[in-house]
């Protein structure tokens, strides 16, 4: 299966960004063990702070499944909802820290409708925890 793993904005900065939040191991780290435990699974990861970017990559079709952090445009991207319900594959979303303990802007999420699983909480295991759920 081609898994697809997409984040968004500020996620570069993981391993450094608010280690308290989000700890510090980087998403390169991170993946690096993904790969190997899941080495079943033939894993791409992107990651853009622009909008567009994110859409115009989830459209390009050549995955099975995804995976996506969708970071803050997880509370107003509507554009990024529109086109996860455009796309008829398993879709998973994953928040690294708990967004229903955080600034009640952070406790909505408009993208989790159109995806057919929420994990948030789990720090970085959620997009382990994703890829053991993918059917």
């Amino acid at each position: 299966m081609k898994v697809l793993i997409i984040n968004g904005p500020n996620l570069n900065l993981l391993g450094t960004r608010e280690p308290e939040i989000y700890g510090n191991v980087s998403m390169e780290s991170y993946l690096e063990d993904l790969k190997s435990e899941f080495h079943f699974h033939e894993i791409k990861y992107y990651q853009s702070n622009i909008e567009g970017e994110l859409i115009n990559r989830l459209q390009e079709d050549d995955f099975d499944a995804v995976i996506i952090n969708p970071g803050a445009f997880t509370h107003y991207s509507y554009a990024i909802a529109d086109c996860l319900k455009n796309i008829r594959k398993p879709k998973i979303e994953v928040h690294i820290s708990n967004i229903y303990k955080r600034e009640e802007f952070r406790q909505k999420s408009v993208t989790a409708a159109n995806t057919d699983a929420v994990l948030s909480g789990f720090g970085m295991d959620g997009y382990r925890l994703a890829l053991l759920n993918l059917k």
